[in-house]
């Protein structure tokens, strides 16, 4: 299987679209030639120690790269007047920073001032994907990094709750496709969800419903047991599949048999063309895992920013 994925990840390498500004597959190969072994040894000591690493690092890389391009405004912290990214509402459950912390540190004590935090953030997900079982891909670098970080930006996140249309225009507005929204949405086999991310599928639905008609009734009871409608319980929730630390293709099957967390997952049942990609990513895996790749290269080509930061959480 992984000789598999390794192979179609290298033809994808031509198939993918332009990459964007400056960007290139051998940017650091004369002046920082090691670096990707470097976030690599950094990413495996963290996966080691705590097994939701892998699930965190995608999700920020995701959420980086949709606000301001894949700039790395999601690490800034926040200061004196200014709310920063990972102080947004959809940002608070996001941790394992000191990841990328530490591969910085480790980059710049080799080549000091040379790669973007940006790029390490990109470096990191890729490793966070082998780790947990997935796909591998030569990862597009040269991105700088951000000066802005605001939390009122995070709103424009896809939420749990958007519809297909909501998730249709989110993704085009950052020249994704279709095909891109149910590949990149397949990241969600890994993680773990609160309650407050689906409360709302399984307590007072609408007039007509309490729970979502869309969900599987055992699995609509299984999570009102774990997020009853007062939840005082902090921390409460579910796993986004059975196998929340390993890359597979789980997360489309669970969404046919109506066993999906989020109403934005669902929503991908409402449209034909990608209930269709749904239909074809959970019959083969080796068939999302190539989607996947083609994806992701192309979310984190969207490029941002205007320096190399010193230090990931501050501006220089």
């Amino acid at each position: 299987m992984a000789a598999i994925a390794a192979l179609l990840s290298s033809l994808l390498i031509f198939l993918a679209s332009p990459l964007g500004n400056a960007l290139s597959w051998n940017y650091y190969d004369k002046t920082c030639p090691d670096v990707e072994s470097i976030v690599t040894n950094a990413v495996k000591q963290a996966v080691m120690a705590d097994k939701t690493v892998p699930a965190a690092l995608l999700r920020m890389h995701f959420h980086d790269c949709f606000i301001r391009g894949c700039d790395a405004s999601v690490l800034l912290n926040s200061v004196n007047k200014n709310t920063a990214e990972k102080d947004g509402p959809p940002n608070a459950s996001l941790h394992a920073f000191y990841v990328i912390d530490n591969a910085k540190k480790a980059v710049e004590a080799m080549c000091p001032g040379v790669v973007s935090c940006a790029d390490i953030l990109a470096l990191a997900a890729r490793d966070a994907v082998v780790l947990a079982g997935g796909p591998t891909w030569e990862v597009p670098k040269g991105r700088k990094d951000g000066r802005i970080s605001r939390a009122t930006e995070t709103r424009q996140l896809p939420s749990p709750a958007f519809n297909i249309s909501q998730l249709k225009q989110s993704f085009s507005q950052r020249g994704l496709s279709l095909d891109d929204l149910v590949a990149l949405s397949g990241g969600h086999t890994l993680g773990f969800s609160h309650c407050s991310s689906f409360q709302s599928r399984i307590h007072n639905f609408n007039a007509t419903h309490d729970i979502d008609p869309t969900m599987h009734p055992s699995f609509a009871a299984s999570l009102r047991s774990v997020c009853p409608k007062k939840n005082n319980v902090k921390n409460a929730g579910a796993n986004m599949d059975p196998s929340p630390t390993t890359f597979d293709n789980t997360y489309y099957k669970l969404i046919l048999q109506g066993r999906s967390l989020f109403s934005s997952d669902q929503a991908l049942l409402t449209f034909p063309k990608t209930k269709n990609l749904v239909s074809k990513f959970a019959t083969s895996k080796e068939t999302f895992l190539e989607a996947f790749v083609n994806s992701v290269i192309k979310m984190s080509s969207i490029t941002g920013g205007q320096e190399i930061r010193k230090d990931c959480r501050v501006v220089n």
